[in-house]
């Protein structure tokens, strides 16, 4: 056997190891800690609206009927609300535009649909408050005097505990920036691994930054989002770099949910729930369930066909196949990719093209062996003239799945985009699988099988 087969077989066995455990319905996910970088991963399978149900938000523009609204400003607000679903961690979601006012939200396995909602619609401002010797409690409404110097007291967005009495100001205070000038802000844990929020200013912001905190050291200079506090530190010293963290007694939730309001910005135009409604799934549990007991019923029929009708080989390509459903499966959590019952329907369709790649091969080893080549000859050659049609059927699927995921993408068709990604994913990884790993095995196995290619030809049922 060849060193070249022997280092491939070792890293099949390592992927078809490490595809089983991601694979494994109680996978535990990946938590780590190294240092400050705690990293938390939860591996899990993402079912879409018609499997695992979700919830749907009407969004509308939130101006006066007689006033027209700008497309282009619409557009960026389907952006940034897009943005701010799939950090929610809210896979293959629907975002489209309806009509030129509105934006509907399709929501797949939402765990909490009031703070998806509210992370949508809110405007997310953000200021940094110079109170002086004031030191105000996370929680506490303040007026500023960014803006039109509003009078009325606003709703914090986000809760924040506290032990203090939380009670309205009726100072007004200067806002010395506003998270306009924010370049970045992402959820970090302390030495205590408790979250903070690091946050990085562009170069305007850094410039203002530096100079206020040179002339104001020991003074207080309030995170206020939504005109509610939620850290008040101290200026200990001048910070040049533009770089700092905001602090509080918050929850992991609630720095992310800070976060997303943060890095993706205030909306251009203000947004108002029009309707908001639960959907279920709409085959229900026992119509699931059926299905995948007909997808294995269907699996076992292929891998019996191959393993009588090819012998030896036949089994290998089983293998294979089992690697290749392993793998595929793996990255549908890994990536992750919502299933849907399209995609499911396209998952299945790949397992099929996946088998077609085999007996491509199998039946161009046969022919060579019956014009007189020598095994390890025919071997060879049935991989490399089955190649050609492997490859020129996988490429014209793609370009299907191209055409379908497009089509998808422009008219908010979720359903026709997952079809698109897991059938373009599922025939990537049968390449990989009918190539690499089907001839690793075949080379293996002939390798230590008979001496002579009388002994060796049954095992190819010629």
């Amino acid at each position: 056997m060849r060193q070249r087969d022997i280092r491939l077989l070792v890293l099949i066995i390592l992927v078809a190891a490490l595809a089983a455990w991601i694979s494994w319905p109680n996978n535990p996910g990946i938590h780590l800690r190294l240092g400050n970088i705690r990293i938390d991963r939860e591996i899990t399978t993402q079912l879409g609206l018609d499997l695992r149900g979700g919830m749907q938000v009407l969004l509308e523009a939130d101006v006066p009927a007689e006033q027209n609204v700008d497309p282009e400003s619409m557009r960026a607000v389907r952006g940034i609300v897009e943005n701010r679903v799939n950090a929610l961690g809210v896979t293959e979601p629907v975002v489209q535009a309806v009509g030129s006012r509105r934006i509907l939200v399709e929501l797949p396995g939402v765990e909490d649909p009031e703070a998806a909602v509210e992370t949508l619609k809110e405007t997310g401002l953000m200021e940094w408050v110079d109170t002086g010797a004031t030191f105000l409690a996370p929680g506490t409404l303040v007026k500023t005097d960014y803006g039109t110097m509003e009078t009325e007291l606003m709703t914090p967005t986000a809760t924040v505990t506290s032990t203090a009495a939380v009670t309205p100001t009726e100072t007004i205070y200067h806002t010395v920036l506003t998270g306009a000038n924010l370049k970045d802000a992402r959820v970090e844990f302390d030495r205590n691994g408790l979250p903070v929020i690091a946050f990085e200013l562009n170069d305007e912001g850094a410039k203002i930054f530096a100079e206020f905190t040179a002339n104001n050291i020991g003074r207080y200079l309030c995170i206020v989002l939504d005109k509610a506090v939620i850290s008040c530190p101290r200026i200990q010293s001048a910070i040049p770099e533009g770089r700092g963290q905001i602090t509080g007694q918050f929850s992991v939730e609630e720095a992310r949910s800070i976060v997303l309001q943060l890095r993706y910005g205030a909306l251009p135009i203000p947004l108002k729930i029009v309707d908001t409604r639960a959907v279920g799934p709409t085959l229900g549990e026992a119509s699931v369930e059926r299905s995948v007991r007909a997808g294995l019923i269907g699996l076992a029929i292929v891998l019996l066909f191959m393993l009588i009708y090819y012998r030896v080989p036949g089994f290998l390509a089983d293998l294979a196949l089992i690697i290749y459903a392993l793998t595929t499966l793996a990255l549908f959590k890994l990536i992750p990719v919502t299933l849907t019952l399209p995609g499911i329907a396209g998952f299945l369709l790949s397992v099929g093209m996946a088998v077609d790649a085999n007996i491509l091969i199998f039946e161009r080893m046969r022919e060579e062996l019956r014009q007189g080549r020598s095994l390890q000859r025919a071997i060879d050659s049935g991989f490399e003239r089955a190649w050609t049609s492997i490859l020129d059927s996988n490429i014209s699927t793609w370009i299907t799945c191209l055409i379908l995921w497009v089509f998808g993408n422009s008219f908010g068709a979720s359903m026709v985009k997952g079809f698109a990604v897991t059938l373009a994913l599922g025939v990537l990884v049968s390449m990989f699988t009918a190539v690499v790993v089907t001839r690793t095995f075949v080379h293996a196995a002939f390798a230590i099988g008979g001496e002579t290619l009388d002994e060796k030809r049954w095992l190819l049922a010629v």
